[in-house]
């Protein structure tokens, strides 16, 4: 993510793109996995770079989108059609959710709305407990199966956040149902070295580190069980 972002970024800037949207993730707001740290750092690369060149270059954060591949609700349909259990890591555990038709809009409004370097967060309402989504499905299907919690997993919240401790200079309402923030900029040569095999927690240590934040006490207990060596690919998406 880190990377591929900046690689994207250098070769707008070399091409003179007018407009630059980067998707972010809420998981980028106070973040504590490997992917939030990696896209919290896009975000403060698109700002870095909107300081260094011409034309427009901003951020998008992104809630789960219903029916994406990734979307709960395609794992939730899978398991059902398999006969169960659906899982849910925990009772208490909440999401933002915004359908396809928001998420393209967003984009194409915050090409349109957004300011160079800002990160543009869209107003998805309240959060939707997971449980209730799964409740309503297994009642939907008419079928017997039971929904099996198995806890909450390293680096994973109980409810994500759509504004960050460190964003910048408050909020500017950019549209009706679109906030704009400021981020923290970054330059590439302030990157370092990026691992690129080594522990999980070294690599959640340096991604924290080049974030400006400290790991969670609960997540450096739990990456214990990650001690083997693993490849940064292996890593991104935990």
């Amino acid at each position: 993510n880190v990377q591929g972002t900046q690689n994207i970024l250098e070769a707008c800037r070399a091409w003179g793109v007018e407009r630059f949207v980067n998707i972010s993730t809420d998981k980028a707001v106070n973040p504590i996995s490997v992917l939030g740290y990696t896209k919290r750092l896009g975000e403060q690369l698109t700002a870095g770079m909107a300081e260094r060149t011409e034309g427009i270059y901003l951020s998008v954060r992104f809630g789960n989108v219903l029916g994406s591949r990734g979307s709960v609700l395609t794992t939730f349909r899978g398991q059902i059609a398999a006969g169960g259990p659906v899982t849910v890591t925990h009772p208490r555990v909440t999401r933002y959710f915004m359908t396809v038709e928001e998420a393209v809009e967003l984009v194409i409004q915050a090409g349109a709305v957004g300011r160079d370097g800002e990160v543009l967060v869209l107003d998805m309402g309240e959060p939707v407990r997971i449980s209730e989504v799964a409740s309503q499905m297994v009642a939907a299907s008419g079928r017997d199966i039971d929904i099996v919690y198995t806890g909450l997993r390293p680096g994973e919240k109980l409810r994500e956040e759509l504004f960050d401790d460190c964003d910048l200079d408050g909020r500017r309402q950019a549209h009706p149902q679109i906030s704009a923030v400021t981020v923290p900029s970054l330059r590439p040569d302030q990157l370092g070295d990026l691992p690129q095999v080594c522990s999980a927690i070294a690599i959640r240590t340096h991604l924290a580190e080049l974030c400006q934040r400290r790991l969670a006490p609960s997540l450096e207990a739990a990456v214990s069980l990650f001690e083997a060596p693993i490849v940064v690919d292996d890593v991104v998406g935990l």
